[in-house]
């Protein structure tokens, strides 16, 4: 079965300080073993380039130049499949900030289950499902969860 990374997953793939990286590599290698599909959605590369760029100083950045951003880029390219974007994901992102009464930062996660429910991908690795929670057949997943479930 098909799954996504969310951003909070794509941003400590490639962040060697971050504490979560090892088990959220452990989680997203049992996936691909296992030859599940681990998609990321334009979103997700989009915020990762976002935090990337972004100062140290300021809100968790990392700092990187635009060129060592290019490469990382690259690099989770290479890890995960790109679920293709639309004008569909767009109609559904409305219906769903619409429905759900979505506001602020959240979204961003209404965007990337909007590419989920497109591409029909029901499972999401993340560290935040609760962000996720509202959205019919979508199932969050931790990293920790899913290495207890292996």
């Amino acid at each position: 079965m098909p799954w996504l990374a969310d951003t909070s997953i794509v941003l400590r793939v490639r962040h060697h300080a971050s504490p979560e990286r090892p088990v959220i590599n452990q989680a997203v290698a049992s996936l691909l073993d296992a030859g599940e599909s681990v998609f990321v959605s334009t979103q997700n590369l989009i915020e990762f380039r976002n935090v990337a760029t972004r100062p140290l100083e300021a809100r968790g950045g990392f700092g990187m130049s635009p060129e060592e951003a290019d490469r990382e880029l690259a690099a989770l390219e290479a890890i995960f499949t790109i679920a293709p974007d639309n004008l569909e994901v767009y109609e559904i992102w409305k219906r769903l900030v619409s429905t759900h009464a979505v506001r602020g930062l959240q979204v961003h996660d209404a965007r990337i289950a909007a590419v989920m429910m497109v591409h029909g991908i029901e499972n999401i690795l993340t560290l935040n499902p609760d962000d996720f929670r509202r959205y019919p057949g979508i199932t969050p997943v931790t990293p920790t969860e899913l290495l207890a479930q292996s």
